[in-house]
This record gives structure tokens, C-alpha cells and sequence, in this order.
């Protein structure tokens, strides 16, 4: 990471929030998805980041919104770097907040953001104010108030679509590969063995891969252990242990990746989520 760059990132403990304020100059990071919905303001220059097949760039005062599973990656692309503010919104805790507001959801679906990068001066204002309140650990009820503000702006961005695992348009093949590294997530598969799953070569296997999901079974297979890592970071594991449980050769092997990921370390990371000390 650039010696200019840096990252702020907090947790609330009553909603499981995730609150990040970051700068960054040139690269910021590789393609990687998240568990969570992402809302975010770029506050200074301009974020470039690719996400379903296209090219976006967020200046002051856009916001960015992102789905659980959306593959992105970050660059600035002028020399004064861009800083922004993010919130992690789990998918579980947003639907059950937003089920008074959408109680004729239709079965089988889950929430879907209608584009990726919003003008909506309301929504970038309500993102901004949740994560003041959710940042600075202020008051509860303000910020309860902040983020009820912030879903009420937010469901005019939100539809309802398919659930993901049961998309028509995603080829047999790369749902049967993308099962087959779900549960397999911890042990060192390789392409042939794959292949042998979903019953088609390896090139084949890749083309499907790469066209439903936008990213190499192996790649896939490497962010899918991290979101994991996250996960595992945030309850208080330490990385060695989440290194060896997923699958990574070392802790340092771990560490190479969750940087180019997510920017920071995963020690760093764990300490700041679960407040505990690094041993």
C-alpha cells in the first residue's frame, strides 16, 4: 500500500455494520466481492472500479451500491487519489429492517440495488449522516434515527429480483462448478477435479465460469475463501488459525491476498471488527 493511502474502519456492535473511511492514490485494490451490500459516498477525486461489465467512476457526492457477490475491483485514476466512506450492510439484517416496507416480496427473491452509481444528493447526505453517527459510537437512538433515514432513501434504489442460485440464465455448468467450490471451499481442488464434477474439460469449465461469474474458477475459489476470512476476522479468530481452517498455506499466504483484496491486514483488520487484543 502507498505510504499516502490509508483506512479508518469500525464495527457497530448493535447492527453488525461495518463503517470504512479510506484514500487511496493509483491502485486501491485487486477484483473482490463481499458478503454485504455496500453503500458508499466518494467524498474527494474520482473512484474508478469495474462491476458487471462496465467501467464506473464515482466523483464527490455519487454513490456507489453494491449487492453481496457484485466482483469489483479500485483505482484512482487522477493523481490526487479519491477518499470515500462505505458502509457493510449484512443481508440478512437489511431484509429483516425492510420487511414493513416490502411485505408483499415476492417468494424466492432477495433485495437487488436498481444501478450501480447513484446522483441522488437525499441518499448520498443519508449515507454520510449513518456513517457519522455509526462511526463516532454515537447515541443509540441517533443511530437508530441515521440508519432508519438512510433505508427510507434507500428503498427508492431497491427492487426485488431472483435469487442468484436459482437464475435461469446461468449456464448448468458453472452453477454445478460454483456449488462444487462452496462445499469444497477449505481443500486444495484442483481444475481436473472440477471438471470431473461438473463432467466437462477444464477449458470449457473456464469459458462457462468466467462468463456467468466474471472470474476464473480459481480466482473465484481465492475470494470465496476471503469473504470467509472476514467473516471468521470479525468474530475474534486469529489469522493464523482462519489461514490454516481455509485452506491457505500460512498466515502470510493469507495476509498476501486479504491485502490486495481489501487493503489492510488481516491482523489489523480482526483488531479493529472484534476490539480484542492481537494475541
Amino acid at each position: 500500500m502507498s505510504n499516502a493511502n490509508w483506512i479508518d474502519l469500525a464495527q457497530d456492535a448493535d447492527t453488525g455494520i461495518e463503517t470504512l473511511r479510506a484514500h487511496f492514490e493509483g491502485h486501491a485494490y485487486d477484483p473482490h466481492w463481499h458478503d454485504s451490500y455496500l453503500v458508499g459516498v466518494t467524498e474527494q477525486g474520482v473512484q474508478q472500479f469495474n462491476c458487471r461489465r462496465a467501467r464506473h467512476q464515482s466523483t464527490p457526492g455519487k454513490v456507489f451500491l453494491l449487492e453481496p457477490g457484485d466482483i469489483h475491483d479500485g483505482e484512482a485514476p487522477t493523481e490526487d487519489g479519491f477518499t470515500y466512506r462505505m458502509l457493510y450492510l449484512d443481508p440478512q439484517w437489511l431484509e429483516r429492517e425492510l420487511s414493513t416496507l416490502f411485505e408483499d416480496a415476492p417468494l424466492d427473491s432477495q433485495l437487488s440495488f436498481a444501478t450501480t452509481l447513484a446522483s441522488d444528493t437525499r441518499l448520498a447526505q443519508a449515507t454520510s449522516l449513518a456513517f457519522e453517527t455509526l462511526h463516532g459510537g454515537e447515541l443509540k437512538i441517533v443511530r437508530q434515527s441515521a440508519i432508519d433515514g438512510l433505508l427510507e432513501r434507500l428503498t427508492s434504489h431497491l427492487h426485488w429480483r431472483a435469487r442468484y442460485g436459482v437464475d435461469p440464465r446461468l449456464p448448468l455448468v458453472a452453477q454445478r462448478a460454483r456449488e462444487y467450490l462452496h462445499a469444497n471451499a477449505q481443500n486444495d481442488i484442483s481444475l481436473d477435479q472440477l471438471a470431473v464434477a461438473t463432467g466437462v474439460d477444464r477449458f470449457r469449465l473456464t469459458r462457462a465460469f468466467k462468463a456467468a461469474y466474471g472470474l476464473a474458477p480459481h480466482a473465484y475459489l481465492v475470494q470465496l475463501r476471503l469473504a470467509t476470512a472476514r467473516r471468521m476476522l470479525a468474530r475474534g479468530e486469529q489469522p493464523a488459525a482462519v489461514a490454516t481452517a481455509l485452506g491457505f498455506a500460512d498466515q502470510s499466504h493469507l495476509g498476501r491476498w486479504f491485502v490486495r483484496a481489501y487493503g489492510l491486514t488481516p491482523a489489523l483488520y480482526r483488531k479493529r471488527c472484534s476490539n480484542l487484543p492481537d494475541a
